[in-house]
């Protein structure tokens, strides 16, 4: 009898020994894929990358992104098709915020600390430009809520009785927040809610009119290459201060509770703005793909990353770069 149950015992002492060794191997030993976002604005394209590579040399895991726009991706993070979304802007999706709510998602670290979101018009629409010989045409504009009395001044060529308003393109989840904004402030009726095709086309829209001194109204956001190039003003809201965003890494409710090893590196991923936004300006300057410029990153700036990782990852990196 004490034979018996020293053997059963010694079987289930192997059996949870075993299960515990097979939820040490972790997600990328086990042969999982780690699976991003394929996010299309350049500072989460150019995390996403960053992050890639880290995980792949550092940690030995497969990776791979699924293009797709911001809604549908979280989306896909909700059902764990996806595990990592790069660069979620927190609490200002629906989507994020149900999945949030129900345990599907979690967000976690702070990859960008400072950045800001809004309205925009050039400056110089307010201030007017003596070197460029424009003069303030819209004096006393501070807010959104201004902006009822100056849709001739935003006029849109294709419907010249309204004032035309640059949204985000559309699945973009800005482009949703925007057009209820639209509504809150009174301001359908004044302005055609605009979508570009691509946020490559809103760039283009904005500085086209930028370089001829023309009015426009527009939605933008920070960390981006464009924020370098022209002198924006940020419209105030409605409570008179400015949004600032939390901005964490969101994650699939099952990467999170089974790949604790790969969390602990994406709670202390942070990029300083300003170092952010100068290497988004070197990519549209210096026309560098993203998943080039995250190489470059990496191999110029050991001191930003080596501090989200293991001295042994960073020699893996470091030696792959």
């Amino acid at each position: 009898m004490n034979t018996k149950k020293a053997l059963l015992s010694t079987l289930l002492t192997a059996g949870v020994l075993a299960s515990g060794a097979s939820q040490a191997a972790g997600w990328c030993e086990s042969g999982k894929p780690v699976k991003f976002a394929g996010l299309n604005w350049e500072s989460a394209m150019l995390l996403t990358d960053v992050l890639q590579v880290v995980l792949n040399k550092g940690n030995g895991c497969e990776t791979d992104s699924l293009p797709g726009n911001s809604i549908t991706m979280e989306n896909a993070l909700s059902t764990n098709d996806i595990q990592v979304f790069a660069e979620e802007w927190v609490g200002r999706s629906e989507v994020w915020n149900k999945a949030e709510a129900a345990g599907k998602v979690v967000g976690v670290g702070a990859p960008v600390k400072g950045a800001v979101e809004g309205w925009y018009v050039p400056r110089y629409v307010i201030e007017g430009d003596a070197k460029r010989k424009l003069e303030a045409k819209a004096p006393d504009l501070k807010s959104i809520a201004d902006l009822g009395k100056y849709s001739a001044l935003f006029k849109d060529a294709e419907e010249p009785e309204k004032g035309r308003f640059y949204n985000c393109p559309a699945g973009w989840t800005c482009e949703l927040e925007n057009s209820e904004m639209l509504k809150s402030y009174g301001l359908e009726s004044k302005y055609t809610n605009f979508r570009p095709g691509t946020g490559p086309a809103l760039d283009a829209a904005i500085l086209s009119s930028y370089k001829r001194g023309e009015p426009i109204l527009a939605y933008y956001w920070s960390p981006t290459p464009l924020m370098g190039q022209v002198d924006m003003v940020r419209l105030e809201e409605k409570d008179g201060v400015n949004k600032t965003i939390e901005i964490k890494v969101g994650l699939s409710k099952a990467f999170h509770e089974q790949a604790p090893e790969l969390v602990a590196v994406m709670e202390k991923v942070n990029i300083p703005i300003d170092l952010l936004n100068q290497n988004l300006a070197r990519m549209t300057k210096e026309r560098i793909e993203s998943p080039k410029l995250a190489k470059i990153f990496l191999k110029e700036h050991p001191e930003v990353w080596h501090q989200w990782v293991s001295e042994d990852a960073a020699k893996k990196v470091d030696a792959s770069l």
